[in-house]
């Protein structure tokens, strides 16, 4: 038997994956494993399994990739989430964000700029520091953090460099949108 992988659109937190693991053990598909953005699944399934198994993810938010395009489109986003929340090994956050996704995909970044924003309607760029908002958000309504030590976790150059960020995506500052809670943080498959 020959594993196969399937490629899960917007699964990006670990409850996604808890939820695509109930879906396979309720329709009795053999699975190596599940992570974020891919089953794993021990071997083949039939067309009609398949089909059950786009319905059942489609109907919890997600859907199953089919061609290559998305599934590329589909990794990258994975990886920039990734990078974005600093959960990356050092020597990968080291890197710039054009030489670790050309790294981990095997192809030029001109290319892979081109097609994500193709298929995206925006840039990389712009995915990402959206992505390193919503962490920020995220750790503003922790608060553990200053300003500062959330720029320094999330490698912004000074607490001014995010502020700045901050309010040109969300439209508010830090400190406003810490007042008002959680009613302005997305959900990161809806960025």
């Amino acid at each position: 038997m020959n594993a196969t992988t399937l490629l899960v659109k917007n699964m990006v937190c670990q409850r996604c994956v808890m939820a695509v693991e109930s879906i396979l053990e309720t329709a009795a598909i053999p699975f190596q494993k599940v992570t974020f953005g891919e089953i794993h699944l021990v071997g083949e399934i039939s067309g009609e399994l398949k089909d059950y198994l786009k319905t059942q993810l489609y109907n919890v938010g997600f859907e199953m990739i089919d061609n290559q395009t998305g599934g590329l489109v589909e990794k990258i986003k994975q990886l920039i989430i990734k990078r974005a929340r600093n959960e990356v090994s050092n020597e990968d956050g080291k890197l710039k964000l054009s030489l670790y996704l050309s790294d981990k995909v095997h192809h030029e970044y001109t290319y892979l700029s081109s097609l994500f924003s193709a298929v995206e309607g925006r840039t990389i760029e712009n995915y990402f520091i959206e992505q390193r908002i919503e962490k920020a958000k995220e750790l503003l309504i922790y608060d553990q953090l200053t300003l500062s030590e959330i720029a320094f976790e999330l490698e912004y150059s000074n607490a001014a460099h995010l502020s700045n960020q901050f309010k040109k995506i969300t439209g508010l500052t830090p400190t406003y949108f810490k007042e008002i809670g959680s009613i302005k943080r997305k959900a990161l498959d809806k960025i």
